[in-house]
């Protein structure tokens, strides 16, 4: 089978299945064994004495693994190139998240539109990490925002951006990068130390996707608000890469991000992103259900494109 086609013809079908069927929450998924892998070796190594050196090395040994597993099975698969492109495809499949993301999404404003506030913000609790028990229906509408344009970057273009470099191999890497960073990167007493290099890796993992990601939402809109705020605001976000797919959205919406939010307890407040203090309206999901998907399309194609001109 022609070199372009195994790489090609798994990246569509993968980004199809995703589309038709999302993640279905009963389904095994690799990256619920990455969670019982992490989980298992963070209970042995994360107490007492050299927390950074155990949660670096728990950290690298997981990452290694992944990647050579992958690249070991798609090699012992090369003899039966549909047997390897099925594998891929479905590798593909597992690691996008687009169908899953505008599902949950979605499912929070019309859980708010039809079952009022108390149960949007149980709904909303599902899918952020913040207090969700005062939010008001606007405030709960922009926590979905922020979370989607966070998570397209982390669950769908970096992913096919790391597929592009280095196939399912790169791919499934990144999915453990990322959920290593989900269980353990975060800067509290029982992970500042042990998950501190799982925290450093997801950023620099995520420089260039985040950014890509912006980029990619400023060419589906040709928005030039959104250009502007991301130049302006993509640097305002405590993290080093989520203010970037933040500002292009905010420039889309003509919205405003960020500011005070409680996370466990305690207040938290973070620059604003934004200059439009506007309630998120609920018809506003479809101009954010649209960037999704023509961005995810514009990657697959642009993917696509370069392995033509590459293989």
């Amino acid at each position: 089978m022609d070199p372009f086609v195994r790489f090609v013809l798994p990246l569509w079908l993968g980004y199809m299945l995703d589309l038709l069927l999302g993640d279905p929450r009963s389904w095994p998924h690799p990256v619920k064994y990455y969670g019982r892998l992490i989980a298992f070796f963070t209970r042995r190594l994360n107490h007492g004495k050299g927390r950074l050196w155990k949660g670096a090395l728990m950290t690298a040994g997981l990452c290694i693994a992944v990647f050579f597993f992958f690249y070991a099975t798609q090699h012992l698969l090369a003899p039966w190139p549909w047997v390897q492109v099925l594998f891929a495809s479905g590798m593909v499949f597992f690691a996008l998240a687009n169908r899953s993301l505008l599902q949950e999404g979605g499912e929070v404003f019309d859980t708010l539109q039809q079952q009022g506030v108390e149960a949007g913000r149980k709904r909303l609790s599902w899918i952020v990490g913040r207090d969700t028990s005062a939010l008001s229906p606007g405030q709960i509408r922009t926590a979905v925002m922020e979370s989607m344009s966070e998570n397209l970057s982390d669950g769908v273009i970096a992913p096919l951006f790391y597929y592009a470099l280095l196939g399912v191999p790169g791919m499934m890497l990144y999915k453990m990068i990322n959920t290593l960073d989900s269980m353990i990167g975060y800067k509290n007493d029982q992970y500042l130390y042990f998950g501190r290099v799982a925290a450093r890796l997801d950023d620099v993992a995520n420089f260039i996707p985040a950014r890509l990601t912006a980029l990619l939402m400023v060419m589906v809109t040709g928005s030039g608000r959104a250009v502007r705020y991301v130049l302006r605001f993509g640097r305002a976000h405590a993290s080093p890469n989520a203010g970037y797919p933040e500002a292009a959205l905010a420039g889309i919406l003509d919205c405003r991000f960020g500011g005070p939010n409680t996370y466990h307890g305690r207040v938290v407040v973070k620059p604003y992103i934004g200059e439009q203090a506007r309630d998120i309206a609920h018809t506003d999901f479809r101009k954010v259900r649209y960037v999704n998907h023509a961005a995810t399309l514009l990657m697959v194609l642009m993917t696509g494109l370069i392995a033509f001109f590459i293989i």
